[in-house]
């Protein structure tokens, strides 16, 4: 078996056959944007070189076929003093040869080590946690949706053999639209409704730069307490705000304000992952041709929420209710959208898993973050509960 560097054109054309590979008979895989994960690589178009380094290999076999892929990256921000330093790996795929995946770790090992990392998590990404995190390991006959991490069920084995760890939990969860809300849920919606302090808007996309003020200003008091929180400053939610821009619907975003002070939000968007998989990861002018075809068609009947966020102050109001219940009177006369995917929630956070499933939603999915410490003799610990 032979690793290579993946820092040409070749090799780039071969990273990406690898799912093709691996996935070639699997009807409810869905291929990721080349574009997408190439610019993750791009230094250019990625943040996280600011203060990172990645770097990646395929591995090929004697004749020269492909066997797998991996990716190996650090953030230099994560490294605490005093704690352990811990670097990530991910883009893993490989047939199912147990020495060709421990082939690939070892590369991603190897690496970090050399650069003073004691640990690795994995399968991670380069970048913010809503897109490629997490090893699925319930359920591997649901198509992803937009940027998650999918995978065979031997992969379990391979991270498992190889000494890696849980490190938290990943629930997926799922609600019809048709389905009503609880009764306590409604009857506390509708107190809100009369309170005349409470307002819920949806989010005008004429207006980005407001409800970028207000996301980041929910989201810096509802993670405050989490354990890797740094803030999110206003740039960083306006890049994200236009980042989804072109996909957002109106209808599936919303904003709940208490004496016009901002206090939660739902951000959810439409499954297009429903439309990707016409593309074969190819959004060249004639993927475009076909995403917009089938945008048309209605092929696109999910959404799938990707932020929840509530003021610790406004916890326990009912707002979460509320907000369900606005948007099933704007979405259950049309049905416009039929299913409703709330991705994904760690277990760290029991709170939130409690709000959800409160709501009537059902978890579908489990994935999970696990990590690897290059120190077997070093004591494991997981993620840290939010209070």
């Amino acid at each position: 078996m032979k690793i290579i560097a993946v820092n040409s054109p070749d090799t780039i054309r071969d990273f990406h056959k690898v799912p093709f590979i691996i996935y070639k008979d699997d009807l409810n895989y869905v291929q990721h944007l080349k574009n997408d994960i190439e610019g993750v690589f791009d230094k250019n178009k990625n943040k996280f070189f600011r203060h990172g380094e990645a770097t990646r290999w395929i591995l090929k076999n004697e004749k020269g076929e492909l066997l797998g892929r991996v990716a190996a990256f650090l953030n230099k921000k994560d490294i605490k003093p005093n704690k352990i330093a811990v670097g990530g790996m991910g883009f893993f795929e490989c047939i199912n040869n147990k020495q060709a995946a421990f082939t690939l770790f070892d590369q991603c090992r190897e690496w970090l080590s050399s650069k003073d990392i004691q640990a690795m998590d994995g399968p991670i990404n380069f970048g913010e946690r809503d897109k490629y995190w997490g090893l699925i390991t319930e359920n591997f006959t649901l198509s992803p949706y937009y940027a998650q991490n999918y995978n065979p069920e031997y992969y379990i084995s391979f991270f498992e053999s190889y000494g890696f760890q849980v490190f938290f939990k990943q629930f997926i969860y799922h609600r019809s639209v048709k389905d009503a809300l609880q009764e306590k849920f409604i009857q506390r919606a509708e107190r809100i409704a009369r309170d005349s302090r409470y307002s819920i808007q949806t989010i005008k996309k004429n207006n980005l730069p407001k409800y970028a003020e207000d996301f980041r200003t929910i989201y810096n008091r509802a993670w405050v307490k989490h354990d890797n929180h740094k803030g999110m400053p206003y740039p960083q939610a306006m890049a994200l705000m236009k980042k989804i821009k072109p996909v957002i619907d109106e209808d599936l975003v919303y904003f709940v304000y208490f004496e016009d002070k901002p206090v939660a939000f739902y951000i959810s968007l439409p499954e297009i992952n429903q439309l990707f998989k016409y593309v074969n990861g190819n959004f060249n002018w004639l993927g475009k041709l076909k995403f917009l075809y089938r945008r048309w068609r209605g092929a696109c009947t999910t959404s799938f929420g990707v932020a929840f966020g509530i003021d610790p102050d406004f916890q326990g109001k009912g707002l979460e209710g509320a907000i369900f219940n606005e948007l099933g009177k704007r979405i259950q006369p049309t049905m416009k959208y039929q299913d409703i995917i709330i991705t994904w929630i760690g277990d760290f956070n029991p709170k939130m898993i409690q709000i959800i499933e409160g709501l009537g939603a059902k978890k579908i999915r489990t994935m999970a973050t696990l990590r690897k410490l290059f120190d077997e003799s070093a004591h494991f610990e997981r993620a840290p509960i939010i209070k």
